[in-house]
């Protein structure tokens, strides 16, 4: 397995480190980031990166807390008047960054833009699936905003941090064009600058209301200006965390880690994270519409040799999609490494010789996804990794209802509220949109759509288990593992500390 020493050996490699182009001063927080925004307009993405950015710009009715707990933001309380109906309570004088006072207004255009079709400008926000069966918004008194739901949905507070509260007014005056470069938002910074493809430049929001109550200290930001320096290359961000010219880096490779460790001014910060890597097998296509070969894949691969060795033992394995940590986990029959007999699949499958295939990921994942395949080779599964970018992966992927041409893919899928809606929903079901095995189960449909209202906790809960057991059975995918989100900090930062949703919160963040 050639894959693996390679990948080894890349602890000795350290890139020159990388020059911040803005005039940061020594006051500024600058966070080495993998990705750019893809846009600034909250409703119009569907990316961790991008959020993170926003978020440190606009807030939502409700936030989570370093532990994953969903607590007030804009909002004041919270009241469910049904099983349908939710009244969130807006506090008052919360301003936007142009001295606008909020207004409950707000939060219904907001959510309005988000779900109702054809809303911004004619196109339909891509996070509408995200606020599941909300049926209305309504302004019910000054400070208070309905959302009514078609159906029971009892997930409804954990999915609203995910919708960041925008000005009515603003829109309307810079349309949905405007909105993808320009902040009007209530969040701890303001924008002021952003040099696409190099840096999100921002400023302390000084009549910031505060933030959350539940999480201290609630005022203004620590820091005058916070620098979002893209930095694509891993290598190149550790260089410049060592070099002291950025205090965060995220996505820490694990190689890197004792590096960072024996640096007097850095250290490690590490989180369970909430994304599950996985390969996904293409039903519809040659090879993987028989379940004994895809039992084969799962059986070539050691996924303990890969935690073990390429990520420094930092994710849990998993055999099925939920994470260890999320509603509804259970422990799942174990697939075991086994290449002989993943051989013998696959010739009870009727490929004696084995099987010639290609395996899709992003450059991010190359070496692992390279060690993956040289695993699956000595298995009978002779496996070619091709490169490409995100954006034309999702289009070849994961398009609703058209037809996959891939025969493997490598990749992952977040799910920042630990709840199964947010991840076995959209991977699992026929024709989702996260569904890139092409995967058709009706019996695990309706069981999916039975849990999503459910409102007894225990019933829920004993329903994703058997999902997950229907998934264990089938294996439409190479359930793999759930990594440990990673970061490089400088001994500088205080107060910060990171999140399992992967939100860089920088509120509390402080330079000493």
């Amino acid at each position: 397995m050639k894959a693996l020493p390679r990948l080894l050996m890349a602890t000795a490699l350290v890139a020159a480190p990388a020059l911040v182009p803005v005039a940061a001063s020594a006051a500024d927080l600058i966070v080495g980031f993998t990705l750019d925004a893809d846009t600034l307009d909250p409703a119009n993405h569907r990316k961790r990166e991008t959020e993170t950015i926003i978020r440190n710009m606009y807030d939502g009715l409700v936030t989570r807390d370093a532990n994953m707990v969903v607590v007030p933001e804009i909002a004041e309380s919270i009241t469910q008047v049904s099983p349908t109906e939710y009244d969130f309570k807006i506090r008052s004088g919360i301003k936007f960054h142009d001295g606008s006072t909020m207004t409950a207004e707000d939060v219904k255009f907001t959510l309005d833009r988000i779900t109702v079709d054809g809303a911004m400008g004619g196109q339909t926000s891509p996070r509408k699936g995200l606020m599941g069966p909300v049926a209305s918004v309504d302004v019910t008194a000054p400070d208070t905003v309905r959302i009514t739901l078609s159906e029971p949905w009892p997930i409804l507070p954990a999915m609203l941090p995910n919708q960041q509260i925008v000005f009515k007014a603003f829109v309307e005056k810079v349309g949905d064009e405007g909105l993808a470069t320009q902040v009007n938002g209530t969040g701890p910074f303001k924008l002021a600058e952003w040099r696409k493809g190099d840096a999100v430049i921002l400023e302390r929001f000084d009549d910031y209301y505060g933030g959350a109550t539940d999480i201290p200290p609630v005022g203004p930001a620590c820091v005058d200006r916070v620098i979002f320096k893209i930095i694509p290359e891993s290598a190149s961000r550790v260089a410049a965390l060592l070099a002291g010219e950025v205090h965060i880096i995220n996505e820490l490779p694990a190689f890197s880690i004792k590096q960072v460790e024996a640096n007097d001014g850095t250290q490690v910060m590490t989180v369970n994270g909430t994304r599950s890597f996985f390969i996904a097998m293409n039903m519809e296509g040659e090879y993987f519409d028989d379940v004994k070969v895809r039992q084969a894949a799962a059986m070539a691969i050691d996924k303990q040799l890969i935690i073990d060795k390429i990520l420094g033992g930092n994710a849990a394995p998993i055999d099925g999609i939920l994470s260890p940590d999320a509603f509804g986990s259970s422990e799942l029959p174990k697939v075991g490494y086994d290449p002989e007999q993943a051989k013998a699949l696959l010739a009870e499958a009727g490929f004696p010789d084995g099987i010639d295939v290609t395996m899709d990921t992003e450059g991010a994942f190359k070496d692992t996804a390279e060690a993956i395949a040289s695993m699956l080779t000595n298995a009978g599964i002779r496996t070619t990794v091709t490169v490409g970018e995100g954006a034309q992966l999702s289009d070849k992927w994961r398009t609703k209802g058209a037809p996959k041409s891939g025969d493997m893919f490598f990749t992952s899928w977040g799910n920042g509220s630990l709840d199964p809606f947010d991840i076995f929903t959209p991977t699992h079901r026929t024709n989702d949109r996260g569904n890139s095995a092409g995967y058709a189960n009706a019996a695990l449909d309706a069981l999916l759509d039975a849990a999503a209202v459910e409102l007894d906790v225990d019933k829920r809960r004993g329903m994703y288990r058997e999902a997950e057991m229907m998934i264990n059975a089938d294996q439409p995918y190479v359930y793999l593992w759930v990594p440990k989100d990673i970061y490089g900090v400088s001994k500088r930062v205080t107060g910060w500390q990171p999140s399992a949703d992967s939100r860089i919160n920088l509120h509390d963040a402080c330079l000493n």
